[in-house]
């Protein structure tokens, strides 16, 4: 099916700025998105918007239209990815304290203080400089199935470690030049923000994050490996669209390449593990023995 044919779009989007009364416009966005039959995660507070949601053509447009009226998200970018059909099953609207979990001490506001926003060209151009430091800001989940060559692996499990973890382990770095990124930018405008306050002196993150990389016409996603993640029923999006193209991670179970994540089957670790299709049928969904174990013996004594 070509993409003129696709009935559904899924946005991507993200916007800090103030917003008044975050708890009843969080309450009056969710009933708007009922109303017009959208699905998807949105995260709102006081400092602004974050969101990915799908729906046909014409609801995502007449989203895109309704915020674009909004004197507040006038100038908000959406990323747009055509699909055959709904990437979330249900339409969640929350309130949250920030829009990304950070807990940083400091006050953080990216109107004020963040990194040079690089084009996906200058980044492309950065990446193969020789003294440049490339900074993953996402999950480890996240870099294992996919990630630019020569970033460094975040040993964190949540955003809200990459405070400690930073200081701990790359303050040597502050007089180099340093690159970051993440899926659709909002986490690096945080990011670069606390790597300037912690003295880092020349900090840059990739404008629009990975997914704008990977549509932009002229790199094509050169330099990145594998595939990235992303928070919706489809798991995992390419963006390297050459002949460079590869696989780079391994199924859990029987070692080979695989870029298919999965969640435990027992739900008291769900843990997220790559899987191919072949170890998903034969461990049945689950990570490990050990969890099939608990799992049936969960069953047995429901029964």
């Amino acid at each position: 099916m070509s993409q003129d044919q696709l009935q559904y779009n899924i946005l991507l989007y993200y916007k800090f700025v103030s917003i008044p009364d975050p708890e009843q416009f969080t309450a009056d966005h969710l009933q708007y998105c009922k109303d017009l039959g959208v699905k998807g995660r949105i995260i709102i507070a006081g400092e602004g918007i974050n969101g990915t949601l799908s729906g046909t053509v014409e609801q995502t447009e007449q989203y895109m239209k309704d915020f674009h009226e909004n004197p507040l998200f006038a100038d908000m970018v959406f990323k747009i990815d055509p699909s055959h059909e709904h990437a979330f099953k249900k339409m969640f609207v929350r309130h949250k304290e920030e829009l990304v979990t950070f807990r940083y001490e400091k006050h953080l506001d990216p109107n004020e203080l963040s990194g040079k926003r690089l084009s996906p060209t200058e980044f492309h151009e950065q990446l193969q400089q020789d003294d440049v430091i490339v900074i993953d800001g996402r999950n480890d989940y996240e870099y294992k199935i996919g990630h630019f060559r020569n970033a460094i692996r975040p040993d964190v499990e949540s955003f809200r470690e990459f405070p400690e973890w930073i200081r701990n382990n790359l303050s040597e770095y502050k007089d180099k030049k340093v690159l970051t990124y993440c899926t659709g930018g909002i986490r690096c405008e945080k990011l670069t923000g606390f790597l300037m306050n912690e003295g880092f002196n020349d900090v840059a993150q990739l404008d629009g994050g990975i997914v704008t990389y990977g549509k932009d016409p002229e790199v094509q996603g050169r330099l990145f490996d594998g595939k990235c993640y992303v928070f919706d029923e489809r798991i995992s999006v390419p963006i390297n669209h050459t002949s460079e193209d590869v696989v780079i991670s391994q199924c859990h179970h029987c070692g080979k390449s695989e870029d298919r994540y999965i969640n435990c089957g027992y739900t008291l670790c769900h843990a997220k593990h790559i899987c191919c299709e072949e170890c998903e049928q034969l461990h049945r969904g689950f990570c490990s023995d050990e969890c099939e174990e608990h799992s049936n013996n969960m069953v047995q004594k429901q029964v």
